[in-house]
């Protein structure tokens, strides 16, 4: 059975190596057994927290060259910019007006939004006080899961791979698409989120999941002696060096695994065991991380260094990913009525 799987990632802070071993690496692999695989820029998901036209530009083009730099083939699967398939904003109108607002109210983001404002009342608050409970959120935060359904279903895809946290937009998209289907009958495919048990979340610096919102992250393409020096800084305990040391519970151990070939992840697994100093360990996670990165480093910094490059493989892929887009929605339309 033919099998298309779609990847959205948006521009909101320069990649790090937790972006690479959670989603980019395990949606590489995801794309060699895909019938069809999409891989997007939102950059308007990013539109609704980043109000700076320059600084949205530049992280536009950092996330493409990531990608393209890490393995990613133009050729093989269709890489496209959100903002060039006006298909997407026609089709996001015509699922709003399916979508129960109380759905929303339920969105993660949306409920975090507003606890945020709560907490900053004391906790308490009455009807009366939704404007303060609503202040600073926008309704491109308030929709942010109409837009990622219309992004999922309007490429009949099958398979959507996320990391927990985002398993509710998927099943959001499946309840909008159902409440479609159950007025119209069989108009559009139901996606299934596709989360793997293998993928790792890798420790930030002060040894909490790596995030940009905790500042602890190290961005994958940093030049040698300023990644070995921000790999110095991961956070240990004081151990002495000759003390066995447990891997599984290292973050350094977590890290290096992700990089290493299995002979040399056991070998470090040895280390640990009989005694290893903190040094050591943040050497030998340097020597596996630079030696990884040095091929993407060298392609990334071409990629920048020709943005025109990058636009053009944007624009193509843009172009195919319409083609797709246009007979659903074409059909959609049909569906409701709308010639």
């Amino acid at each position: 059975m033919a099998t298309t799987v779609l990847t959205g990632i948006k521009p909101t802070g320069t990649p790090h190596l937790g972006n690479y071993v959670g989603a980019i690496k395990p949606a590489l692999a995801l794309a060699e057994t895909a019938s069809k695989a999409l891989y997007f820029v939102a950059d308007y998901h990013a539109l609704n927290a980043i109000h700076d036209a320059q600084k949205l530009r530049g992280l536009v083009l950092e996330v493409a060259a990531t990608w393209l730099a890490l393995g990613l083939d133009p050729a093989k699967v269709v890489f496209y910019k959100q903002s060039d398939i006006p298909e997407l904003f026609e089709l996001s109108w015509i699922l709003s007006c399916f979508t129960a607002k109380g759905l929303m109210n339920r969105a993660h983001a949306y409920k975090a939004a507003v606890a945020r404002n709560l907490g900053s009342r004391g906790g308490t608050a009455s009807v009366d006080d939704m404007d303060d409970l609503d202040a600073g959120i926008n309704m491109g935060l308030y929709s942010y899961p109409v837009l990622m359904a219309a992004d999922i279903l309007l490429f009949k895809t099958n398979v959507v791979p996320v990391g927990k946290d985002q398993i509710q937009h998927i099943e959001i998209a499946r309840d909008i698409a159902q409440r479609v289907n159950t007025v119209y009958g069989p108009t559009l495919v139901l996606p299934e989120a596709r989360v793997s048990a293998e993928t790792a979340v890798i420790p930030g610096l002060d040894g909490r999941k790596m995030s940009k919102s905790y500042d602890n992250t190290i961005p994958l393409f940093l030049p040698p002696e300023k990644l070995r020096k921000l790999l110095f800084k991961y956070k240990t305990d004081s151990s002495p060096p000759s003390e066995p040391k447990d891997p599984d519970t290292s973050p350094l151990f977590h890290l290096y695994r992700e990089f290493a070939t299995p002979e040399e992840t056991e070998a470090l697994r040895g280390r640990y065991r009989a005694g290893i100093g903190w040094g050591e360990a943040k050497e030998a996670v340097f020597d596996v991380l630079n030696r990884a990165l040095t091929e993407p480093r060298r392609r990334y910094a071409e990629l920048m260094a020709e943005p025109e490059r990058i636009d053009a493989l944007l624009a193509e892929g843009a172009a195919r990913a319409r083609e797709i887009a246009r007979v659903t929605l074409e059909e959609t339309r049909r569906t409701i009525g709308v010639r």
